[in-house]
């Protein structure tokens, strides 16, 4: 009787809440009254008391601040599904003899026209340059671009004219090359310019974004010369500042600024024609291995490193107050130097690690951790070099976003990122206004202090060559006459010019 007795209370109790559960409730307690009657006094108490509580826990109303906290846990964005995809094997290219050196450089470089990749050549160095359309297996016999007297190390087709390409070698020489419409029929050994200027090996090639034939090379003599390939000159020279090797040199988006990443764990941003520092950050990175360096959206920099314990790690850096980075994410052990490719158009950026199987992606914004991971590419084989197609040279009917070539150890495969669409339209929110290729600025006016800002195109119908390529000038005079100086050559015009004077006051 004692026991129904407070059974009784505790379905009267002002602290038992009843809700539209109250069948489960019901169900409960008469599970309890149950094993109240076949245990003894004091465990049925027990039984009865711990139930009730745990009801009463689990009858409570969510809170709704908790709610809307979890539901802002998962950041939208449109490219979390962005997802790689190799093209088929009869796409790729085949029976390809890639270059078993071991600098950091891309291997690789891909425009709307051609694909270029460092190969195995015997005697000296050699890329060879396949049109897009040719895939399958490539002859032995194909012809290669073999003007270099030691292996080559890094090349760069210009973004201004797309059968213009540029290769730095170990024979300390940068080599500017012409390829005709269609693809190589022969070897070429003769380049329209040979700039020579280093005294050690070229590892780094760039061209300026948006000024017509200004090129940036660096050496293994810690030394960046700005070169004006059409005069053939070294317009500047930046000597004194790096006193280590150069790991990574680039532009930003308008070329007003370069920014290096060196051995002596320095990260520099530069005026490339006062050639001063700007803005300085020492180690970047702690540990000892290469770090690479990009400008991102706003100016902000994304560097990619190693720290003490040799994890490779991802920072972005914003260069007005460099103490501190923004962000600074540890990835993996692996080895490999990441290659960083940067997307102005999504805030997209690429890590291609060298030996990896793998393409990792990140979202750059404004909201913090600011370096926001969305996914990864892998595949089994590992990677020799990448190259990275300009956003004109994309299908933006299949919604495209990113293509890259992958060089393995005998063949190119391209590997296509695409943002999943049920609409077959034009989809603005993917592609806005990009990068042309047309120059906004000549170089001597570079030079002399103009600035150029990129001029953009809309690719909504597809990128179409409008014009012809911007016309490669080369002074003829200039380039035959390599012992003379340019203050010679002068002297030598203004001497012809009085002779041609007085010969006509004569008459």
């Amino acid at each position: 009787t004692w026991v129904f007795t407070l059974i009784l209370e505790v379905f009267s109790s002002d602290n038992l809440c009843i809700t539209d559960d109250s069948c489960t409730l019901s169900l409960s307690l008469s599970l309890s009254l149950s094993l109240s009657l076949s245990l003894s006094l004091s465990l049925s108490l027990s039984v009865s008391l711990s139930l009730s509580l745990s009801l009463s826990l689990s009858l409570s109303p969510p809170d709704p601040l908790q709610v809307i906290m979890s539901r802002k846990v998962v950041r939208t964005s449109k490219f979390r599904h962005v997802f790689g995809q190799a093209v088929k094997a009869d796409q790729c290219y085949d029976d390809i003899r890639i270059s078993q050196m071991t600098w950091d450089s891309n291997f690789c470089s891909v425009n709307p026209k051609f694909v270029a990749m460092i190969v195995e050549a015997s005697g000296g160095g050699a890329f060879i340059v396949l049109p897009l359309s040719k895939t399958g297996r490539i002859d032995m016999s194909y012809p290669n671009v073999c003007g270099h007297t030691g292996p080559v190390l890094d090349i760069e087709w210009c973004p201004h004219n797309d059968n213009i390409i540029a290769s730095g070698s170990e024979d300390c020489s940068v080599m500017i090359w012409e390829i005709p419409e269609g693809g190589l029929t022969q070897p070429l050994k003769d380049p329209v310019v040979k700039l020579d200027g280093h005294s050690k090996r070229v590892g780094i090639l760039s061209w300026h974004p948006t000024a017509h034939n200004v090129l940036m090379s660096a050496g293994c003599d810690n030394v960046v010369i700005l070169w004006n390939v059409a005069r053939g000159e070294a317009a500047v020279r930046i000597d004194s500042l790096h006193t280590d090797l150069i790991y990574s040199a680039c532009w930003n988006s308008d070329g007003s600024q370069i920014l290096t990443s060196c051995k002596d764990k320095k990260l520099r941003v530069l005026d490339p024609r006062k050639g001063t520092v700007i803005a300085e950050k020492d180690k970047p990175h702690e540990g000892s291995r290469p770090v690479r360096a990009v400008f991102v959206s706003e100016g902000k920099i994304l560097t990619t490193g190693f720290s003490r314990m040799s994890e490779r790690q991802v920072a972005l850096w914003d260069p007005k107050s460099f103490d501190e980075p923004l962000t600074l994410q540890e990835l993996d052990t692996s080895s490999g130097v990441l290659l960083p490719f940067f997307d102005p158009d999504t805030g997209v950026v690429y890590l291609c690690g060298k030996g990896d199987s793998s393409i990792r992606y990140f979202e750059v914004t404004d909201e913090a951790p600011y370096v926001h991971y969305l996914s990864m590419y892998s595949s089994k084989e590992s990677q020799k070099g990448m190259g990275y197609m300009p956003k004109r040279g994309l299908e933006v009917n299949k919604c495209e976003i990113a293509r890259f070539y992958k060089l393995h150890e005998r063949k190119c495969e391209p590997i296509v990122m695409t943002v999943p669409r049920k609409s077959d339209l034009f989809q603005e929110d993917l592609y806005p206004d990009t990068v042309g290729p047309e120059p906004s600025v000549e170089a001597d006016d570079w030079f002399a202090g103009k600035e150029g800002k990129p001029i953009l195109i809309s690719l909504k119908d597809g990128f179409v060559a409008t014009t012809k390529n911007k016309e490669f000038k080369v002074i003829k005079s200039l380039m035959s006459t390599t012992s003379a100086s340019m203050k010679e050559l002068r002297e030598m015009v203004e001497d012809l010019t009085k002779r041609v004077t007085e010969l006509e006051s004569k008459n």
